[in-house]
Order: structure tokens, then sequence, then C-alpha cells
């Protein structure tokens, strides 16, 4: 339980943290002295002023004039980039505010100012809407709706009608999940053409990626179906004999089959949310899961959860199927795909799949940038798949760059993320449409959410 000092802390901090960004949110705010790296190409433009009004960037430069009042951050030696977007989110399928705003806050410490919350519950249109009207402070929320998988979708019909049902509540997107058969997925996907909601996720194994493609998925996350359409012979296995994401027949692949699933991913715009933060993580025996015991960032998830994430490893390495040596193929493949999207034109989003196994929100999508140089993207490349990329995909035609006029969502870090992408973990501020959250601000909120 609670001490009444901790409820009186929490309550005296939410009301200090709401008055600043009431307080800037209001006034001018000019960055001084900045390097920014505006995103639209691969530079650092040094020593800038940036000014920021009514939650739009409205001027950059060398010397620029503002108010008396304004509100005025030293910014010297520090880089300013757009905020990130985390493009498979999980936020709470439940009813509990106070759980959302926590996950919500992990986000917005972290500089990521959208999300994409890829398991949907009715709670979650209204929270939209109070993220939205600014009732509750958060990044920029898009949702799924409840998910469609082997179990939630039994029959052709049911499939057609929950399209419909999530369509007119007024979801982004439809989540697809494992068990879909081919009947049921194109009940699903014909249905979404018609009406016109997005959907995108898992492809099921009895579906297959090259369906998925041709039905016009949205985003296909996680890699998944892309191993085993690389298989020959898929079809006389089993999805228990595969594996996850094709884990266990990676082997067995003929890579000269990868430039046929890039032209198709390419021709019909499938956008790809790669998640190698939870495979790398996740299957990869070098990460045993006794390190995320002694990673700092653990300390944001309950030890129940913790637990789960650890033993779910456990379990993963003592199943007779699992090679650790192929295993480690395996990701190399994966980190291949990736790099092969990025070559042919295929769309990336950045994304990790937090919370979920040894990931946690916020911190893990700067964990999945680093994988993505690892996979040999550069820096930069890495960068435009949260931002650029994103603004993008989602039509917006005023972000995802730093420049007049687009929305002011920034983050304030200490050092260059082009020459070290690791430097975006080194957050000094975060600006939320305009609403500015200092360091201060950001630890105070982080200590208070430790478990």
């Amino acid at each position: 339980m609670k001490t009444i000092f901790t409820i009186l802390l929490a309550v005296v901090f939410a009301n200090l943290y709401s008055q600043q960004l009431i307080d800037s949110n209001q006034r001018e705010i000019v960055f001084t002295s900045v390097n920014v790296v505006p995103m639209d190409t691969e530079q650092v433009l040094h020593n800038q002023m940036v000014l920021v009004k009514d939650g739009r960037i409205s001027a950059i430069g060398k010397k620029l004039k503002h108010s008396k009042d304004a509100l005025v951050i030293d910014a010297k030696g520090k880089y300013l980039i757009p905020g990130l977007a985390e493009m498979h989110a999980h936020v709470p399928p439940n009813d509990n505010l106070e759980a959302h705003k926590e996950v919500l806050f992990l986000f917005a410490a972290n500089g990521i100012t959208t999300i994409r919350g890829m398991l949907g519950h009715p709670s979650h249109i209204t929270l939209r809407s109070k993220i939205n009207s600014g009732e509750v402070v958060g990044p920029r929320f898009y949702t799924t709706g409840p998910s469609f998988n082997g179990l939630s979708v039994k029959t052709a019909e049911r499939g057609a009608e929950m399209v419909r049902e999530q369509k007119a509540a007024g979801y982004d997107f439809l989540k697809l999940h494992p068990g879909l058969t081919k009947e049921t997925f194109a009940a699903i996907s014909s249905t979404a053409n018609e009406v016109k909601i997005p959907f995108e996720g898992h492809v099921s194994f009895g579906v297959g990626v090259w369906r998925a493609i041709d039905a016009g998925y949205s985003s296909i996350d996680h890699l998944d179906g892309f191993v085993e359409a690389l298989v020959p012979g898929i079809e006389s296995m089993t999805e228990q004999q595969t594996g996850l994401f094709g884990m266990y027949v990676g082997d067995q692949v003929d890579e000269s089959g990868i430039p046929r699933l890039m032209r198709e991913l390419r021709s019909k715009n499938i956008w790809v949310v790669p998640t190698q933060s939870l495979a790398d993580r996740w299957f990869d025996a070098d990460y045993t899961g006794d390190e995320f015991l002694k990673d700092p960032d653990s300390k944001y998830m309950s030890k129940q959860t913790v637990n789960q994430w650890v033993d779910s490893k456990k379990n993963l390495m003592a199943n007779p199927q699992y090679d650790a040596t192929k295993i480690k193929n395996f990701i190399k493949l994966r980190r291949k795909l990736i790099l092969e999207c990025q070559k042919n034109g295929v769309g990336l989003l950045l994304g990790c799949d937090a919370p979920q196994v040894f990931n946690v929100p916020g911190f893990s999508t700067h964990n999945e940038l680093k994988y993505l140089v690892d996979s040999g993207l550069t820096p930069y490349q890495a960068l435009r798949t949260g931002t650029v990329n994103v603004a993008t995909y989602l039509n917006l035609k005023n972000a995802g760059s730093i420049k007049p006029g687009n929305i002011a969502d920034l983050i304030l870090i200490d050092g260059n993320p082009l020459t070290d992408i690791t430097n975006t973990k080194k957050i000094a501020g975060v600006m939320l449409r305009g609403q500015w959250l200092s360091k201060t601000e950001i630890d105070a909120g982080l200590k208070k959410l430790e478990k």
C-alpha cells in the first residue's frame, strides 16, 4: 500500500507537471545554439535558433527575434531531432486509465511522440480522444481494434462482421493475429478493403505471405511469413515444425527468392515493421535473459512481468527444436531481409513490440534503432524509419522532420545521432506537440514509475 507521503508526492508532481505543460504550451519557446538534425536531408544545421509557438515550429535560423516572456532553452552542444514513432506499441487492453497513463509516460519520456497501439480495446477510443483534447498527456495515438485470430474469428461471416463493427467504432486499423484460415482471412481482407480500414500485423501460417501481399496489408510486422515464404516445400510442413516467424526452418531458406519477395512488397506498397529487438533478445542464445535482470530499464516493469519474460526465454531454449547455432543464423537472415527492404525501396517503420519479452516501452524503441543499424542501415536511414517514413505512412503532411510549419514533436539529445545512433538515448528534454518536458520532469516522472 502506498504511504500518505507517497500519494501526496504523486499529487504534487502531477500538479507541477501539468502546470509546466500548460505554461510551455501558452508561451513561445526558443532553443538557442542548438544543432538541428532536420531529417528531410542527411545533414546537421549547426548553432541554430529554433522557435516554437502554438505547437508548431515557427522559425529556424542563426539570429531570430522572440517575445520577452519566451521560454528560452539553452541547447548549446546539444542536438535537436524530430520526435520518434513506435509503430508496434501496446497499451494495456483494459479500462485502467492509470495503467494507460504509465505506459504513455514511458513512451513520452523517451521522445516517442507517436504510437500505434497493436492490441485494441474499447477504452482506447476514449483514450485517443482524451489525448487529442489534451486531457491526457501522451504521444499521438493510433489504435487497432481487438484481435482478429483463430479464436475470435471462427467463420468468414464473423470475420466480415467484426470488420464492420470496428470500422463503425472508429478504430484506425485492424490487428491480425495467427490462426486465421484462407477463408476467414479472405472475408476479413476483402471487407476491410471494401469499407476502407487498413489491416496489419501478423501473417497466419495458413494464409502465407504471398496471399497477404495480394490482399493489401497496410504493414506486415515482425517479418512474419517472410522466412516461410522462402522455404521450398513449406506446404508439407506444420506451424509447429517451422516455429515462430520460421525460426526453426531458417536454414532451409532459398535466398534466390528474396528479390521476388522485395518486388512484391514494393509493388503493393506493403510497409514492414521488423521488431528486430524482440527477435534478437527473445530468440538469440547470446541474450540469455539474465542480462535483463541487470538492465536499468527493467526497473519499470513489475517483478512478475520480468520473471515471466525470463521464464519465456528459458522455455524457448529448452525446446528440443531449439539449436543455438541455427537460431543465430536465423537472426542473421532476418537482418539481411531488413537490409534488403532498405535497399529495394520497401518502406520500413520503427517498432519493437513493447511491452513484450525484454522490451520496455519507450526505452526499447531506441534499442530497435541500434538493431536496425546492426542490420546494415546507416544511422540516418534508421532514424527515418521512426520519423519521415512514419509521416509518409500516416499521411501526415507537417510531421517527421524539423522545418517551419511542422508539428513541434522534438527530442533534445546530448550527441550527434548521425555518427552514433545510441546518442538518441541521451535525452535532455522532449517536446510533445509544443509542450516542453524538461530533463528534470522526465527524471521525476520515471522515478515515480520504478517498480
